[in-house]
């Protein structure tokens, strides 16, 4: 009896795999897209913390400015990380505050990262990355 058994089992495993590998590379797909985006995310705050401490360190908003962007750029190229849309903003408001007054700096940095490459199907081309971060001027530095 055992022989039947096992002649009407012969195909099962083939049609279970050829069933399920769709479904188990789409998870895969997407966990590598996930951990990305997750790693992209990473990346894009350092450039951001980077960003406003540069700013907080320059004596005027021009020069807060250039030296933020310069700084999400360095930051993000040290890390491999290549956008396709970066866009750097300072609010140097504060640089008017008062000698004396505690001020802050903020950089936000926004990255559009490319997905193509890996992306799955029903998920987008690329996704844009945010982060914002504030950073204290010296309060008794010259501005």
């Amino acid at each position: 009896m055992t022989t039947n058994r096992r002649r009407r089992d012969t195909g099962s495993i083939t049609l279970e795999l050829t069933i399920l590998a769709p479904a188990v590379l789409a998870l895969l797909g997407l966990v590598i897209v996930g951990g990305r985006i997750e790693i992209a995310g990473g990346a894009v705050e350092q450039a951001s913390a980077a960003a406003a401490r540069e700013a907080s360190l320059a004596r005027s908003p021009e020069a807060a400015r250039q030296a933020a962007t310069r700084a999400a750029m360095d930051n993000l190229s040290d890390q491999d990380l290549h956008c396709t849309d970066l866009v750097v903003v300072v609010d140097s408001a504060e640089f008017s505050v008062p000698v004396g007054s505690p001020a802050y700096v903020s950089a936000r940095v926004s990255c559009t990262v490319e997905l193509g490459d890996i992306s799955v199907p029903g998920m987008p081309g690329s996704r844009t990355l945010t982060s914002e971060t504030q950073s204290t001027l010296d309060r008794y530095r010259s501005r």
